[in-house]
């Protein structure tokens, strides 16, 4: 069966609630922080449902023995957080995800070759190929961020299907690289937009996510 990348634009209207907040170039830099967690948060709910291990199994209520399904703890799970504007989505995302392990990936695009190019790398040297791993990136553009990031941990033994992407807009050309990149990928995003312009920035997207996340 030939696989073909996953996109997914929930229709839920907090997400679209938070989406319009973040896009507006009124919204001051706490509030868009504020909008940037309840993004992370509801686009990580709908990003692990049917994705987290689970295990069944029989408990004790006050009146009888019952079926019970948790999350499977010998399964790890990991949040990797592009650095520096994924941070904005983190604390949504690890709201949901307490347990996870958090390792953090600081990319950062060159504005000429718009290349991406690591200056932080705290993966570990290797990863267990069973893993489930959530990415937070608010921008997906040209998908070269992506790309590297995607490099990092399947480098490291990570399994693309397991791999989830949380972003805020994406655009096509980012979609299109990463489809042929890496065609089990499953992405969550609030919407995706028509194109980048010649910076390479998302049109009408929501500006530069990092700083105005954090008033830089």
């Amino acid at each position: 069966m030939t696989l073909q990348l996953r996109v997914y634009v929930p229709p839920h209207p907090l997400i679209k609630h938070w989406l319009g907040v973040a896009r507006d170039s009124g919204t001051p830099s706490a509030l868009f922080r504020s909008a940037m967690t309840e993004l992370g948060r509801w686009l990580t709910y709908e990003a692990i449902r049917e994705w987290l291990p689970t295990i069944d199994t029989t408990i004790d209520t006050p009146l009888s023995p019952c079926p019970a399904t948790f999350i499977n703890p010998e399964v790890p799970i990991v949040v990797v957080p592009i650095l520096r504007a994924g941070l904005a989505l983190l604390d949504g995302a690890q709201s949901l995800l307490p347990l996870a392990s958090i390792y953090h990936l600081g990319l950062v695009r060159n504005e000429e070759t718009l290349e991406a190019s690591c200056y932080l790398n705290k993966l570990p040297a290797q990863i267990d190929p069973q893993t489930h791993v959530l990415i937070t990136d608010p921008m997906l553009a040209t998908g070269g961020t992506t790309i590297a990031a995607m490099e990092e941990l399947t480098n490291r033994g990570v399994n693309p299907a397991l791999v989830r992407i949380v972003s805020v807009v994406a655009a096509p050309p980012a979609l299109q690289k990463l489809s042929a990149a890496y065609p089990s990928l499953n992405i969550y995003t609030a919407a995706i937009d028509e194109g980048l312009n010649e910076r390479g920035f998302i049109v009408p997207g929501l500006g530069d996510a990092g700083d105005r996340s954090f008033g830089t």
